[in-house]
């Protein structure tokens, strides 16, 4: 990619989904050329996410609890409960696909109806969920996880040469188990398989509750002032 500019339209502000009492702003990349495997692999890297096609990266006037952090899976280590979850992996089966199971979608509105009914992706939508997840130009795979064959959990995954992102995962909403970060320990796995070195699991959030889980998987590194910092945090979680 040669000598290209980066120009970014700003939304208007608006109440923050995340923190009571702020207010969010993005930055939305607005050059053509950006919108590709190779340029959105680049602004991964410097802190951007997406949301369907739009690339993005919160600029909010008085707020930066938004931190963009990565985890090195080269040198992932599980903590305690994290290992446990590892062994619970045995009993269950999962495979990366190109496509979604046929049944995807009972398992999703479950999933939307218990744990999202008051959010803005309520009631469950196709079309909604598609425009969400899917990018024409980006290469994004499916990891579906079974329990005796049935369907349990899907993680939709931005597939990249060095590194994968975690776009959404859904799961059965009152399953026994943490689906949640089981499918982060696969997309985990799946990069070690695959000799890639990161997982981009979004932004991490300290102040919000269902934000603040990445810091759980170490080593990992977070992006402060434009430089990746290295953060090994000492894994004492029991959940």
């Amino acid at each position: 990619m040669k000598e290209l500019t980066l120009q970014l339209g700003l939304t208007p502000e608006s109440d923050c989904n995340y923190l009571p009492h702020q207010r969010d702003q993005l930055g939305i990349v607005m050059d053509q050329p950006w919108l590709n495997p190779n340029g959105y692999d680049l602004l991964i890297s410097s802190g951007y996410r997406r949301s369907g096609s739009v690339i993005y990266k919160p600029m909010c006037k008085h707020c930066n609890a938004c931190t963009p952090l990565r985890i090195d899976c080269s040198q992932f280590t599980p903590s305690k409960s994290q290992k446990r979850q590892q062994n619970q992996l045995k009993k269950l089966q999962w495979q990366f696909k190109q496509q979604l199971d046929p049944d995807w979608f009972d398992l999703y509105e479950r999933y939307i109806n218990v744990r999202h009914a008051s959010g803005s992706m309520f009631p469950a939508n196709k079309q909604q969920f598609f425009d969400f997840i899917s990018a024409p130009w980006m290469n994004t795979a499916f990891l579906h996880l079974y329990q005796d064959n049935q369907l349990i959990a899907v993680a939709i995954t931005d597939v990249f040469p060095d590194s994968l992102s975690a776009v959404y995962s859904f799961f059965e909403p009152e399953h026994k188990l943490s689906l949640g970060t089981l499918c982060v320990l696969l997309q985990i796995e799946v990069c070690r398989q695959t000799q890639r070195q990161w997982l981009y699991p979004g932004y991490q959030i300290d102040q919000c509750r269902e934000m603040n889980y990445k810091v759980r998987f170490t080593p990992h590194q977070k992006l402060i002032n434009g430089e990746w910092i290295s953060e090994t945090v000492k894994n004492t979680q029991n959940g």
